[in-house]
């Protein structure tokens, strides 16, 4: 009886097959992956394969961050803030070329330098002349005129959107006297003019009054120059005659 018991619960254990409960955890064990090292890779660069089998990608968010960090001196790290950040900020940014006051503090403050740190910095930058507002003003004045043909408005215009100051920006265009700025003016004119030929006068004076206009010319003296260089054209015979009185008229204030 003993020997027929014994049988009988083999086989009906083998009727029955494993218990379902064996079943069901293995499955789970080999099908869903662990939760905790679906991550490991990226919480932990660098150390993918040894926890999850799997290197952790290249250039991750922490990489990123490490190479914003470098790049952007004063933003965090060691010594962030500090009058040291500061300066290794504002001799990158004179490597390039020269700064004026304000573009140099824009770019502190866009890094998170304090303002007393900033101020400090940069005060003694212009003690040892690494910062100098009136050479910048006096240097722009002269190539941007040569260069481009600006006219006295034009360059005061572009000296204050640099943060220079009024008083720095009236002496550096002072050194451009009104006959050297005509002078320019007529030059531009004369280069322009061949490209005018052959379309109606009102068209040609609007043409080349324009080109002075944007480039900070006074109304009136660009009347007087397109009106100057039109007439010439018509004496020696190398356009139609015409009026041109008219260009002139409505100068109004063109003091800069």
């Amino acid at each position: 009886m003993a020997r027929d018991n014994d049988l009988s619960g083999r086989g009906g254990r083998r009727a029955r097959g494993r218990p379902p409960g064996r079943k069901r955890g293995t499955a789970h064990l080999v099908l869903v992956p662990d939760p905790d090292d679906e991550y490991r890779g990226d919480e932990h660069p660098g150390m993918g394969t040894a926890d999850t089998g799997s290197a952790a990608p290249t250039g991750g968010p922490s990489a990123g961050a490490e190479r914003e960090r470098q790049s952007s001196p004063g933003l965090d790290g060691p010594g962030a803030g500090s009058e040291e950040a500061a300066r290794a900020i504002c001799l990158r940014q004179l490597t390039s070329g020269p700064r004026t006051r304000a573009q140099l503090a824009t770019a502190l403050r866009k890094r998170r330098i304090p303002d007393e740190v900033a101020e400090s910095v940069l005060s003694r930058f212009a003690e040892v002349g690494l910062i100098d507002d009136a050479a910048f003003a006096r240097a722009w004045v002269e190539s941007r005129h040569h260069g481009r043909g600006l006219a006295r408005r034009a360059l005061s215009a572009e000296l204050r959107q640099r943060g220079i100051p009024d008083g720095e920006v009236r002496s550096a265009v002072s050194l451009l006297g009104p006959q050297e700025e005509q002078d320019t003016a007529r030059q531009l004119v004369a280069k322009r003019m061949a490209s005018t030929r052959g379309k109606p006068m009102p068209a040609r004076a609007r043409q080349l009054m324009g080109m002075l206009a944007r480039k900070g010319y006074p109304v009136g003296l660009a009347g007087q120059v397109v009106r100057e260089a039109l007439e010439q054209e018509q004496e020696e015979g190398n356009g139609p005659a015409a009026d041109l009185a008219w260009i002139s008229e409505d100068t109004g204030d063109d003091e800069p």
